[in-house]
């Protein structure tokens, strides 16, 4: 019989879209700081056109932007932090009553990336609350892979550099847990 132990904390991110014509980046970001904490790593936003799926709802002109949290989190946690992320969407509905931004939390952790999503799928895992996890990416060899399912805005060269970066941070937080 296996000793059931807890999990390691895990680091938080959020993947952003952003139509920038509703609403600037720094209200999200300081939307997101008030619920997450402070934000220790962000990319840079740039333009999204990786798919049209949200084009209807948000419009055609998308930034894509992703950040990291400083604090570390249960990753048990990870559902109701994506009702936190949905409520914040809502909050921010266009006059049409889509969405101005789309937030979509994540942990990454030493072995994977997992995202929380409220659609169900074959790769996917009830986490709870109406939430399930997403393995987006995993982590062999020394660097992140992604798998068939991995969207593309999160398997392309910038997107996995920022990742690896957030593991770096998140590997050297541990140390300093004595974990």
């Amino acid at each position: 019989m296996g000793k059931i132990t807890l999990p390691r904390p895990a680091k938080l991110i959020a993947g952003i879209l952003i139509s920038p014509e509703e609403i600037p980046k720094e209200v999200v970001f300081s939307k997101l700081s008030a619920s997450f904490g402070n934000i220790d790593l962000a990319t840079e936003c740039r333009s999204f056109d990786e798919t049209e799926y949200y084009s209807k709802e948000m419009g055609n002109t998308l930034l894509r932007c992703f950040v990291s949290f400083a604090k570390l989190v249960d990753p048990g946690e990870l559902a109701a932090i994506k009702h936190i992320s949905n409520n914040m969407e809502i909050a921010y509905l266009n006059a049409a009553g889509g969405r101005s931004v789309n937030i979509d939390p994540g942990l990454v952790s030493l072995e994977n990336l997992i995202l929380a999503t409220t659609k169900n799928f074959t790769h996917r895992i009830y986490i709870g609350k109406g939430i399930y996890g997403d393995l987006t990416l995993i982590f062999q060899k020394g660097q992140f892979h992604p798998l068939p399912w991995t969207y593309p805005d999160y398997s392309n060269t910038e997107s996995l550099a920022f990742i690896q970066k957030v593991r770096d941070v998140y590997r050297e937080q541990l140390k300093g847990l004595n974990l």
